[in-house]
């Protein structure tokens, strides 16, 4: 691998542009892309992820999209371990890895590393699950009295990584943002380059309820059920994420279809909100306030690439 190379890292809410801006980045500076969605990382979900297609990766290499089936266990901690593989690789052939994807968690543990946590606690685990299906929330607000700084980046309908960090608190004594500050095995033998886009956000949830609208029209109740038919569980992770969840929800009779486009968009506007808070939070993140597809961003963010990789390493 070559001294102290380059890369390259384009983060920032759903719908912002990143993978424009990536493809055009590593088209001209000899790169290749390594998805860090992690939704795209599982195979067939392609319709609500935004997954950009083969045919219009323009010969592009794209790492880890279609990685894992959908009944696979792929964490954080496998991201990390599997994208740094993929990033040596990647220098070694000369080239330049270009980061990209909206899961600020696996960014930050690719970059800057997971801390050791607390072994699963299967009991603990199963009492709070109890406790959910009789109060749902209340195991998000157990999180908050524990560890509010961690509370206030996980939603409480994500209810596994709650329990996680409820589980981490208790183990620890001590919250689970303290863990995670402590004992992180950093990226070694590369220079970062993070670049975050941040558009206006009226105008962001303006493309996200369009990029919603399209989805169910172009085919997102099919392709769950093709996934259904394939044998993976309505249970199977990737499920859970918005979009698939109201699909699901289709096509068991509990949501009507005008009803799904309006809790998936109105669940989309929160989650770019809740990328937006990550990403300002992320360490030495450039920030771009605009789309990937404005010409004048694009041209800022090129030149910005370009000086960075042109310097001495």
């Amino acid at each position: 691998m070559p001294n102290n190379p380059g890369l390259v890292a384009i983060a920032g809410p759903t719908g912002s542009g990143k993978s424009g801006v990536a493809l055009e980045i590593a088209q001209q500076f000899a790169g290749e892309i390594l998805n860090c969605d992690s939704v795209q990382i599982f195979r067939f979900f392609n319709i609500g992820t935004a997954k950009l297609p083969e045919q219009e990766r323009r010969g592009i290499p794209h790492h880890l999209i279609d990685f894992a089936d959908p009944d696979q266990v792929f964490t954080a901690g496998d991201f990390s371990r599997t994208g740094r593989e993929v990033l040596r690789e990647i220098a070694g052939r000369g080239h330049v890895p270009v980061v990209t994807g909206g899961t600020g968690f696996y960014l930050r543990a690719l970059i800057e590393g997971l801390a050791p946590g607390p072994q699963r606690d299967e009991a603990l685990r199963e009492r709070l699950r109890k406790r959910e299906e009789r109060r749902p929330g209340s195991v998000h607000r157990i999180l908050r009295r524990l560890d509010p700084k961690t509370a206030a980046r996980i939603h409480s309908n994500d209810v596994p990584k709650v329990m996680r960090a409820v589980e981490i608190c208790v183990a620890a004594r001590s919250s689970a943002s303290e863990v995670f500050a402590t004992g992180r095995d950093a990226l070694e033998g590369f220079r970062v380059l993070k670049i975050g886009l941040f558009p206006d956000r009226e105008q962001l949830y303006q493309r996200l309820d369009r990029r919603v609208d399209a989805m169910f029209a172009g085919g997102l109740l099919e392709e769950t059920a093709d996934i259904l038919a394939r044998g993976f569980a309505a249970t199977a992770k990737p499920f859970e994420s918005i979009g698939y969840k109201q699909a699901l929800q289709v096509l068991r009779g509990e949501l009507s279809v005008k009803d799904a486009i309006f809790y998936a968009k109105r669940d989309t506007r929160h989650y770019a909100k809740r990328q937006m808070t990550w990403f300002r939070q992320e360490p030495g993140i450039e920030i771009f306030r605009g789309f990937g597809d404005d010409p004048p961003i694009a041209r800022a963010v090129e030149q910005r690439v370009a000086n960075f990789l042109n310097a001495p390493a």
